[in-house]
């Protein structure tokens, strides 16, 4: 079968903090993504959100799974995919966008058949997928790396040197309430989203890449107060609840995609936690 998926619920901080380790990551890691042919997806109560990817050799026909209750995946959903591998396209209904490397795709509610494609399977496109629900329907729009907003913030100073890529978010594209986007550290620079903040409003699931071989990163998560960390590995994402920090440490530089759903499309929509009141 070329789609499997996982469903996680949703723990209170008064749960977490009882969390060992196994614990912490069978309830927030996500390790099977990016496997040759496959289409992986975790479907997570925080906000109905779906993250997963699809590696396709030859073409893969994204679904319906059972939690959707749907005739078709994006009956009642929106959709985002940035593609992190070699060159692919995905086919719409019919029309075909070519995604290269850091290339994003927005697809609306009401899309019927979506396939993934690989421009030479040996060295598959490898999409990473970010779903949430929608009550109406939106354009389907591509978005190149070349064309997101950019965000220069922090410094080699302080070690968060970083350029952010907003991609699928308000005033490049109409959506209901999904956001993606891309957050490049520069060299020398390994703090990601520091100082770090929760927004209640809106949950989020970070995917890691550009990991270099034999490097980690350390990601962040908890109550400012009552803080955990998960280590992670090239390709792996994590999910944030609304009531946790999530920021992440790196043994090297790094990059990462954030995508989030929620009540506020306001991306400055914010509760900061100031870095010596972390604990």
């Amino acid at each position: 079968m070329a789609t499997t998926y996982e469903t996680r619920y949703a723990s209170s901080p008064e749960a977490v903090k009882k969390y060992d380790t196994t614990e912490l990551r069978d309830e927030f890691l996500i390790d099977n993504l990016m496997q040759k042919g496959k289409i992986n997806l975790t479907y997570t109560h925080y906000d109905r959100y779906i993250a997963g990817s699809a590696v396709p050799e030859g073409p893969l026909k994204l679904e319906p799974i059972d939690p959707l209750k749907a005739e078709f995946f994006l009956e009642r959903r929106e959709l985002g995919i940035i593609n992190v591998g070699d060159s692919g396209s995905v086919e719409v209904d019919g029309t075909s966008y070519a995604l290269n490397r850091k290339d994003a795709l927005y697809v609306g509610r009401g899309a019927k058949e979506i396939v993934f494609k690989s421009d030479n399977g040996s060295t598959p496109a490898k999409f990473y997928l970010n779903s949430a629900p929608a009550h109406t329907s939106h354009p389907t729009k591509k978005v190149g790396l070349a064309e997101a907003n950019k965000l220069e913030l922090g410094s080699l100073e302080t070690a968060n040197h970083r350029t952010v890529s907003q991609m699928i978010i308000g005033g490049i594209v109409t959506t209901c309430q999904l956001q993606m986007g891309m957050t490049e550290l520069k060299t020398g620079s390994v703090w990601n989203t520091m100082p770090a903040h929760v927004h209640d409003r809106r949950m989020e699931v970070y995917f890691y890449l550009d990991v270099p071989e034999g490097q980690s990163v350390c990601h962040f998560m908890g109550q400012p107060q009552e803080t955990r960390h998960i280590w992670m590995q090239n390709h792996q994402a994590v999910i944030s609840p609304p009531w946790s920090i999530h920021c992440g440490s790196g043994t090297s530089n790094y990059t990462f995609i954030w995508g989030m759903a929620g009540e506020n499309l306001d991306y400055s929509d914010m509760d900061v936690a100031k870095i010596t009141d972390l604990r």
